[in-house]
């Protein structure tokens, strides 16, 4: 039986900010305020740094390169987002949805590779590493990092569509993998893509692998729908 759940579909968000209101969202949906949330939208040019990160060995950040650096909470080492990247943040209750983490990093990458299907991508998965492959060789195409508190997640994938992968190799030892190749689908295909053109695949993916029934919320408000005293109260207990 599918679950009602939010979709909220934003543009391009500050990592911070996407960060606070998932905070925010996790609370509400941690004490049953609202269902389960799906946030899809793109960021300004930023570097994340999960708990395992080891900066010495993975951040080389050329001087005065255009992007932020973030800490986060989220598993997993040092990747990278910028516009053209469709980032997905589902905000679930795993106590409807198995109890398991490691299946939830498993469904996410079977929401990303129903996600790249209908563009004649085939991801797989590698042994021993998250996120979506393609392979011979193998390049990724999509990263995952999850944080989970009383059963609720927070952070979630990045789906590279149309963006110049060389920060991921320039910047950053990306996931910590050395010698890994990054690609995109724009790449793939040989033609640009708009994340626009993916992000239906991705909402059906989703719905499908989490059996969830998505009410899309309007988004002409921006980030700041859920800025309220009450959510902010659930966030911080």
């Amino acid at each position: 039986m599918a679950h009602g759940a939010y979709l909220m579909q934003l543009g391009e968000v500050p990592y911070l900010e996407a960060w606070e209101l998932q905070r925010s969202l996790a609370g509400a949906v941690s004490q049953g305020a609202i269902p389960d949330t799906v946030l899809l939208l793109e960021h300004p040019p930023v570097i994340t740094l999960g708990r395992r990160t080891d900066e010495a060995a993975e951040l080389h950040v050329p001087a005065g390169a255009a992007v932020e650096v973030a800490e986060t909470d989220r598993g997993g080492k040092s990747t990278y987002h910028a516009p053209g990247q469709l980032v997905c943040y589902p905000i679930l209750d795993l106590k409807r949805h198995g109890r398991d983490v490691k299946a939830y990093v498993r469904s996410l990458e079977q929401a990303l590779a129903r996600t790249v299907a209908p563009f004649g991508l085939c991801g797989e998965t590698l042994e021993g590493l998250t996120g979506l492959w393609l392979t011979r060789p193998p390049r990724k195409i999509a990263s995952i990092g999850v944080h989970v508190s009383r059963w609720v997640t927070t952070h979630g994938y990045a789906l590279n569509v149309d963006l110049d992968p060389a920060p991921f190799t320039d910047w950053i030892t990306a996931c910590g993998l050395e010698d890994a190749m990054f690609t995109t689908i724009a790449r793939e295909l040989g033609r640009p893509v708009a994340v626009d053109e993916v992000r239906p695949h991705a909402v059906a993916a989703l719905a499908e692998v989490f059996g969830l029934e998505l009410e899309e919320l309007p988004a002409e408000d921006g980030i700041g729908l859920w800025a309220q005293p009450r959510h902010a109260e659930l966030a911080s207990r």
